[in-house]
């Protein structure tokens, strides 16, 4: 009968232990253990990160990091961490949260648009995707890629086409440079080339072209007109006189491209650049910024008219006033002028 009590307690010492330790592991694995009060929280987990550094980013998001880390230890997370973009949810459990850190990588939407250089958009991809702005710079304007695929530094920036886009966060450098590639060719369909071809430019002119008129008018609904300007002027051999090569060309030369530039003066057409499209004939060398899709396709599709000249139409602000003559031009000009002058613009 003693011997029986005694295999009876312990007996019920085994339970209650047995208990216990399921207890600990229902804590662990199954109970919400997420401390923020979003409906979701993101973490970025870099490549080649460490456990410590998981650990960091996962402190102000966890209840207890303790019973976390027991988990991911059994589960063995720290010898198998995944970079990239992780969505934890609210109310999530450990060995959710683990398996969500683990393959659960979320692609990112990443966007750009009407960056005036190589650098600049370098700046803005950086923001979106782990790689940093100097590796992105570096491969974007590597002189060997740029010759092989037949691109200059000139002309690099229209390898690019404005839209959005998914990576995964933890793209590098290389890979985001090889996927716009591929989708710059993917663009450049057969319908856009055979355009190019019919209008007489190359993808590459088109794009510069392009760039001239994404900053001459905001307009979507104007720009195959503006097009249809430039392209009478290239088909006649009148110099183009944009003056947004001209502002380009400034900024260029002063390597300040921060600067406002509102309005352009005389001594500014007289610039020795090649930007400059007051002093030199046809298109300038490459693109003065990202344009838009519309803004290439306006090109590729641009209004046939007669009109050779526009100036700002001072009572429908944000469009033109197109002449055929130049007589013409200059009452429209003299119209702008004053308006402009009135405004105390003087640069």
């Amino acid at each position: 009968m003693y011997f029986k009590k005694i295999f009876v307690a312990i007996a019920l010492i085994g339970l209650v232990v047995a208990a216990i330790i399921a207890y600990n592991i229902y804590q662990t694995m199954f109970v919400s253990n997420t401390a923020f009060n979003n409906d979701e929280a993101y973490v970025f987990i870099p490549t080649n990160a460490t456990y410590q550094d998981v650990r960091v980013q996962l402190e102000p998001l966890l209840k207890d990091l303790d019973k976390f880390d027991a988990l991911a230890e059994r589960k063995k997370y720290p010898n198998n961490i995944k970079a990239g973009k992780f969505v934890i949810k609210k109310g999530m459990n450990n060995n959710d949260i683990v398996n969500s850190i683990r393959s659960n990588n979320i692609p990112v939407k990443l966007s750009f648009n009407n960056q005036e250089s190589l650098e600049r958009l370098a700046g803005r991809i950086s923001t979106q995707i782990e790689a940093d702005s100097l590796e992105l710079f570096t491969v974007m304007s590597s002189p060997e890629f740029l010759k092989a695929n037949n691109f200059s530094s000139q002309t690099a920036l229209g390898m690019y086409i404005p839209n959005s886009y998914e990576f995964f966060w933890n793209t590098s450098a290389e890979q985001f440079r090889e996927r716009m590639l591929k989708e710059y060719h993917r663009f450049w369909n057969d319908a856009r080339l055979a355009n190019a071809k019919t209008i007489g430019l190359t993808p590459e002119k088109v794009m510069t072209l392009a760039s001239i008129v994404q900053k001459e008018t905001a307009k979507v609904d104007e720009r195959k007109r503006v097009a249809g300007v430039y392209m009478n002027r290239l088909n006649i051999g009148m110099p183009l006189q944009a003056d947004p090569t001209v502002i380009y060309a400034i900024k260029k030369t002063s390597g300040n491209f921060d600067q406002v530039i509102k309005r352009v003066l005389y001594k500014d057409l007289v610039l020795d650049s090649p930007y400059n499209t007051y002093k030199y004939a046809g298109l300038p060398p490459g693109l003065i910024t990202m344009p838009d899709i519309s803004s290439i396709d306006a090109v590729l599709n641009y209004e046939k008219h007669d009109y050779l000249y526009f100036v700002a139409d001072v009572t429908n602000f944000g469009y033109h006033k197109f002449a055929k003559t130049l007589a013409q031009h200059n009452v429209n000009r003299q119209e702008y002028v004053r308006w402009i002058n009135q405004q105390g613009v003087n640069r």
